[in-house]
């Protein structure tokens, strides 16, 4: 898994390519530690990402509960074995995709 963040004032977005599951849900959940705190539009880019398991499903939960609070977020690029993962779980309810 690579993590490229590019912020802009208080924009912020985290692209992510390879897989994010239990091995390397840590990582990206570092990664976004004391990040988030003054960012009102936070967007994820998976564009190149392959694959989410229950445990970066987990961390998106948490960052549009937090997003809720201070702004907005929104998931981008995902591809066709993403967006089954979405649908089967709920989160195309939950998120906002585009």
């Amino acid at each position: 898994m690579e993590i490229v963040k590019n912020r802009s004032g208080n924009a912020l977005t985290v692209k992510v390519s390879g897989r994010i599951d239990s091995v390397t849900s840590a990582e990206l959940e570092d990664s976004l530690q004391g990040e988030l705190d003054d960012v009102t539009d936070l967007t994820f880019d998976f564009s190149e990402l392959e694959y989410i398991s229950s445990a970066g499903l987990r961390i998106l939960l948490f960052s549009q509960r937090r997003m809720n609070k201070q702004g907005k977020m929104k998931v981008t690029g995902i591809n066709d074995t993403v967006r089954e993962i979405f649908e089967v779980t709920g989160f195309l309810g939950i998120l906002t995709i585009e």
